[in-house]
């Protein structure tokens, strides 16, 4: 009787570590939402931290570019074989538990039956349905993976095109004086106005697929000097000031954009357990731009012939309540992501350590 509860007792222990590996691989495959889960979690710490020895060797940013170019790819699909191996020994317990095997046996038919192997042949119908389950399961695991990967790459594709164009306007590395400039040059400010309701659509975007496929977080440009984290911070801080420093109408796409682009970044910080406040003011709440840094900026969009404020303090103290709401979260999605250095976006101020950020969800 005391052999019967056992076997019992690890039957059920290894049915639940095979509905934890398919349960991991919903959460993180199928599931259109932002759903954090322990394996996917430990399995990207755990290559964050050995890519992190390897850039112990690196002297230079494009050398941190190179390396890291292959942490997304290869932490996602490390999952596979992780998921499998869990599955693995949840079937070894199982087919043990019916009794008659060795663990030996066991583990090969397991094995044989996940990989769809099929040296082994089942003995009895609780066997046989046993390997058939397990058989099932291995090609779910694959196919899901499969499926995965191009909506991945579609939505990667998406991000990358807004952040290609944004060279042209902006500059390499994006940086929002450069921006103002450039539009002041070539097509008057007053044209600005596609732009933010173009990047208002591409920050919505973001949010949906960077919280249900986080994977994409990591994934960087082709171009080691472009990163959707510097962009975006381009283009809201090109929206603040827009809104704040220069003598032109009030313009509701700006502000939209700006409020589309912190909402985003703030579900997509909440993920991976960044802390800010959800109702930040300045100057209770600082921010990580100085006033010596927004004079340079204004004194330049002066140079350009653009109509900046004469009102400078009520300017700074706009730009501020602007920046504020998206401050925080930038500068440590820029260190989580280890994006390029760029103007007002990167290692500033007091951030977060990248490998705590993947602590605990909030």
């Amino acid at each position: 009787m005391e052999i019967l509860l056992v076997r019992i007792g690890i039957f059920i222990v290894g049915l639940w570590l095979v509905i934890v590996a398919m349960a991991s691989a919903v959460r993180s495959l199928v599931l259109p939402r932002s759903a954090p889960d322990a394996i996917s979690r430990f399995v990207f710490i755990s290559l964050r931290r050995i890519f992190a020895l390897r850039l112990r060797q690196t002297t230079s940013f494009l050398e941190i570019d190179q390396v890291m170019a292959f942490y997304a790819p290869i932490s996602l699909l490390a999952l596979l074989p992780v998921w499998l191996i869990i599955a693995l020994l949840g079937y070894t317990l199982m087919f043990w538990s019916l009794g008659e095997i060795s663990w030996y046996q066991a583990l090969r038919s397991s094995g044989s039956s996940l990989l769809t192997l099929g040296f082994t042949a089942p003995d009895g119908w609780h066997r046989t349905l046993l390997e058939f389950s397990a058989s099932t399961l291995g090609l779910i695991l694959v196919a899901l993976l499969i499926a995965y990967l191009p909506t991945m790459y579609a939505a990667f594709s998406r991000r990358e095109n807004n952040v290609t164009l944004l060279e042209v306007r902006a500059g390499d590395p994006p940086w929002a004086v450069t921006m103002l400039e450039r539009y002041q040059r070539i097509h008057g400010l007053d044209k600005l106005g596609d732009q933010w309701q173009a990047w208002e659509t591409w920050f919505a975007e973001i949010e949906e697929s960077h919280t249900s496929l986080p994977a994409l977080v990591f994934f960087r440009s082709p171009q080691p000097n472009h990163s959707w984290v510097t962009s975006a911070g381009a283009v809201l801080d090109a929206a603040a000031l827009y809104l704040s420093s220069l003598e032109l109408p009030t313009e509701p796409r700006a502000a939209l954009c700006i409020r589309a682009g912190y909402l985003a970044l703030r579900r997509i910080a909440d993920f991976f357990a960044i802390r800010y406040n959800n109702n930040p003011h300045y100057p209770a709440d600082p921010i990580t731009i100085t006033r010596t840094e927004f004079e340079d900026a204004l004194n330049q969009l002066a140079a350009s012939d653009a109509l900046v404020k004469t009102d400078r303090d009520q300017a700074w103290l706009d730009f501020a309540g602007w920046r504020v709401n998206y401050d925080l979260v930038l500068v440590n999605l820029a260190r989580l992501t280890m994006a390029p250095a760029a103007p007002w976006t990167g290692s500033r101020g007091k951030a977060v350590a990248p490998m705590s950020l993947f602590s605990q969800p909030k």
